[in-house]
């Protein structure tokens, strides 16, 4: 396994200089897990960072009434858990594999070390700071948008504005991802393929140039 290329070729490192890149390289721990494995669970003492190379994770929290809440979906380049670096000594979210995946694992004490760096520590700060920006726009996209808007948000973020989209989640798992019930995700669906915008149909999503403009 390249860990140097992975390393080189996800988003989350972009600007980052190569010395840095190549000190990340050396303590990444390849890790697989199957479907509907859980990485890591909430609450649990918090040992490492994620890099997603392959497949799709889900991150979510739980709420009093017991339903999960759909925090991110993780894509293929993305870096995960690194709250627990600074502000969490415990994962505040469960993280769940939707499909087969493959992680690059950076154990806290390793990172921990690096950051003695001030080269590393410099460059990391940046990459949380790209981070922090992403979970405040996603807030607001909850909090502003409608269904519709989070649903187109959520397919272009994840797979671009593809006529042909093969999603690794079934349609329980993508209402939880926009923020709304299957309920509710029922019945745009059905809106949408009438207005024949979008169809959902097997495994395969279909889309039209009307869906992506809005």
């Amino acid at each position: 396994m390249d860990i140097d290329r992975l390393i080189e070729e996800a988003g989350f490192f972009e600007g980052v200089s190569p010395e840095s890149k190549r000190i990340l390289a050396q303590v990444c721990l390849p890790a697989e897990y199957r479907r509907k494995a859980a990485i890591f669970f909430e609450g649990t003492p918090g040992d490492a960072m994620f890099l997603l190379v392959r497949g799709r994770i889900r991150l979510h929290k739980t709420s009093p009434d017991g339903h999960d809440i759909v925090i991110k979906v993780i894509k293929p380049g993305e870096v995960f858990a690194e709250i627990i670096l600074f502000e969490e000594k415990h994962y505040p979210v469960t993280a769940v594999a939707l499909t087969p995946v493959l992680v690059l694992k950076l154990l806290r004490r390793d990172l921990l070390g690096l950051l003695g760096r001030q080269d590393f520590r410099n460059d990391f700060i940046t990459m949380l700071l790209r981070k922090q920006r992403y979970l405040a726009e996603r807030i607001r996209e909850l909090t502003s948008q409608d269904v519709e808007e989070r649903l187109r948000g959520f397919l272009r973020e994840q797979y671009g504005e593809c006529e042909i989209i093969t999603p690794e989640i079934n349609k329980k798992q993508l209402a939880a991802a926009v923020g709304a019930t299957p309920e509710t995700l029922s019945r745009l669906l059905q809106n949408l393929r009438r207005a024949k915008q979008l169809v959902w149909r097997g495994k395969t999503i279909r889309t039209t140039r009307d869906f992506w403009l809005g």
